[in-house]
């Protein structure tokens, strides 16, 4: 297969293109992108540092990835922006690259909806499955797990993590981390209760729905503390996949918890 390079298009010698790739007007790739197989750029996208694509992602007008970071600290060091498979960014979305004291990464997994303007800052760490809606952006250091949605204009605090299956609502806010499976929604973010759509739609089953649900209203008791909500899921609800995981993430949590 060979690929399409527009005319207009500016790209290093020295960026790999692999076959089938559609590389539209005025667009800029640098000398060291890698583009995947039947990656796909519209018009006016820039391509830019030690970036790669996976294939089949399609980037449309205005998007720029791998740019430097905003973060002041940023002094030009060589730092990686990864992209993967499938993965649709839409209309003036921003991937920066990460920092030395970061990781030294960004990194978006597979078939990831970022709808147009959404802003995914240095070091984030996305999973699979994601879709962030229009305008909805990250800060620097943010996790956002598999599955996740993120409502239009929202915003995600530095060093959060956003479990997954969770649902941020609109115009939220999130300064703590979002629980997997949760709803949250407000300045700052409070949790609802279950995505129990999101459940459903990912295949859980009726055993696990349920679980997921009686641990939350544990959790939202205002009897209780989280350590004492946790130790009631331990005892009163049967082990599964989905209640491990949501033990593990409060445990594991940093900055606390959106309750």
């Amino acid at each position: 297969m060979s690929s399409f390079i527009h005319e207009t298009a500016i790209v290093a010698p020295e960026a790999r293109i692999g076959d089938g790739c559609h590389i539209g007007p005025y667009s800029i790739v640098g000398s060291d992108v890698v583009l995947a197989e039947r990656v796909r750029l519209e018009s006016h996208v820039v391509i830019d540092g030690k970036t790669t694509i996976g294939s089949e992602t399609h980037v449309f007008p205005f998007a720029c990835i791998g740019m430097a970071p905003q973060d002041l600290k940023y002094k030009g060091e060589t730092t990686v922006t990864e992209i993967g498979e499938r993965n649709i960014l839409r209309e003036y979305v921003t991937v920066h690259r990460g920092t030395t004291g970061g990781g030294g990464v960004t990194r978006v997994g597979n078939d990831n909806l970022l709808m147009a303007q959404a802003h995914v800052a240095h070091d984030c760490i996305l999973g699979s499955g994601i879709i962030m809606a229009n305008s909805a952006s990250l800060a620097g250091h943010v996790r956002i797990n598999d599955y996740a949605t993120l409502g239009g204009l929202s915003g995600v605090h530095q060093f959060c993590r956003i479990g997954t299956g969770s649902l941020i609502g609109a115009f939220s806010i999130a300064v703590k981390d979002v629980l997997p499976y949760s709803t949250v929604q407000g300045n700052h973010a409070r949790c609802f209760g279950t995505n129990k759509i999101g459940l459903k739609r990912r295949g859980h089953s009726r055993e696990a729905i349920d679980a997921v649900q009686k641990a939350f209203r544990l959790l939202l008791s205002s009897k209780m503390n989280t350590t004492q909500a946790v130790e009631r899921i331990r005892a009163e609800i049967a082990p599964c996949s989905e209640i491990d995981l949501l033990i593990d993430f409060i445990e594991t949590s940093k900055r606390g918890v959106a309750l």
